[in-house]
This record gives structure tokens, sequence and C-alpha cells, in this order.
């Protein structure tokens, strides 16, 4: 693979009630355990983290498609849950479902687009075959 970009971060404290930070600064902030899972939930948490960074990767991956298909798309979006639960053998595991709007294009072709981007976008790739992501078209 010819890499073009490396991010670079750097976890510090107790693991996921500690603080993350990007070498160029750019993101600097705790994280704590959501409720959910016990903490306090009143920070950052990693499945956040990857939310957001899913969503805007894969958004980006649409709106690539689009352009090479010649589509013209207006107020696109993606949202991304990420889920994380036991895997059933002593760790954990998530789960991703991209949930991506699409106005003004036919049912069957706004499905076309998202899937062709899930073929495409790096983090689909990485994956793949790995944890469960559905990946659904929603009306507005």
């Amino acid at each position: 693979m010819d890499i073009v970009y490396t991010a670079e971060a750097l976890a510090t404290g107790d693991g996921r009630n500690g603080h993350v930070a990007t070498i160029d600064g750019l993101l600097d902030a705790d994280v704590r355990v959501p409720k959910e899972m016990g903490g306090s939930g009143d920070a950052l948490n990693p499945e956040l983290l990857f939310a957001a960074g899913y969503a805007a990767c894969f958004h980006s991956a649409l709106l690539s498609v689009a352009r090479r298909e010649k589509v013209q798309l207006h107020d696109t979006s993606v949202g991304a849950r990420v889920g994380i639960g036991s895997n059933g053998q002593g760790g954990f595991g998530l789960a991703v479902e991209l949930e991506v709007v699409i106005p003004d294009v036919p049912a069957e072709q706004a499905q076309a687009l998202a899937d062709a981007a899930h073929q495409v976008c790096p983090y689909s790739n990485a994956t793949r075959g790995n944890i469960e992501v559905t990946v659904r078209v929603v009306e507005d």
C-alpha cells in the first residue's frame, strides 16, 4: 500500500478513563467509560470517536462514488452508530449501523450508491469480515 497520510495519536492515563491527543494537537480530550458500561459518561469514549470517523469517511466515499457515476447529490448525510458488547469469548466486540440519507434519488439507486461507497470506504474495508456493519439508506 502506498500510504499518503498517517494520523498519530497517544492515549495516556487509565485507558478508557484517560486522555487522548493527536500529535498535531487537533484533538486533545479526556475519555471516560460510558454510563451504560458503568462509567461517568461525562466525556468522549472510543466508540464515539470511531462513530464520528466512520461517518465522515463513509460520507466522503459516498460523494466520491456519486461523482464517479456522475450523480448529482445534495444535502446528504451519514449517521453512524457503534455498539459495543460481549463477544461471547471473554472479550468485547463492535457492531456498526450506518444510516445514509440521499434526498431526491430513487431508493434503489440510493442503496446502490451506498453499497458502492461501502466497497471503497477505508473504514468499511478495515472492518469487513471483522465486525458486523449494516448500511441502510433512510428517508430524510
